[in-house]
């Protein structure tokens, strides 16, 4: 029966070894073992110099979903892949209950039907657009995603100063 194991890999790997795995066991007795492997990802957008740039995230850095029927030299083979380093679990890998996998791909599903999100890093130079503190220029420094607000600095007085705004009150510079 094929269950569903996480495996770990190293840092920005995810998509090579997910390859590997799909071009080493392509028309071998390991073809039959496997079902679906999942790198999961959600589609973001940012906005720099004033255009909208649309990014895949990877949800989880460095692990891999591996549906299949794992024998020991399945296991074998995979965790002596380059890139690989182990199934969560060690020699006894832990599997995922479905209804987790589900919530998995229903994020992925979510991801690939968000319509616009605001996407600033730390240090981005913005401009306050809107509210009491419009015409201010300052640096992100702190960046609530969820709550779609920016903790910006800006020098009020002489004085930096750290103020809160909305996503929507500020654009890049």
């Amino acid at each position: 029966m094929k269950m569903w194991y996480v495996l770990h890999t190293y840092t920005a790997q995810e998509d090579n070894v997910k390859g590997m795995i799909l071009k080493g066991i392509k028309d071998t007795d390991f073809e039959s073992l496997m079902g679906d492997i999942l790198v999961p990802k959600q589609k973001t957008y940012h906005i720099r110099e004033g255009k909208k740039i649309e990014r895949e995230k990877k949800i989880f850095n460095s692990y891999i979903i591996i549906q299949c029927e794992l024998t020991s030299q399945l296991h074998s083979y995979i965790v002596n892949l380059p890139g690989v380093t182990h199934f969560l679990g060690g020699k006894n890998p832990y599997t995922l209950p479905q209804n987790e996998v589900d919530r998995l791909l229903g994020i992925e599903e979510r991801g690939k039907t968000k319509v616009a999100t605001y996407e600033f890093l730390p240090k981005d130079k913005i401009k306050i657009i809107s509210g009491p503190f419009a015409d201010f220029e300052g640096l992100v420094d702190k960046i609530n995603a969820e709550a779609e607000k920016l903790v910006v600095k800006v020098t009020v007085f002489g004085r930096v100063t750290p103020v809160e705004v909305n996503m929507d009150q500020v654009e890049l510079i």
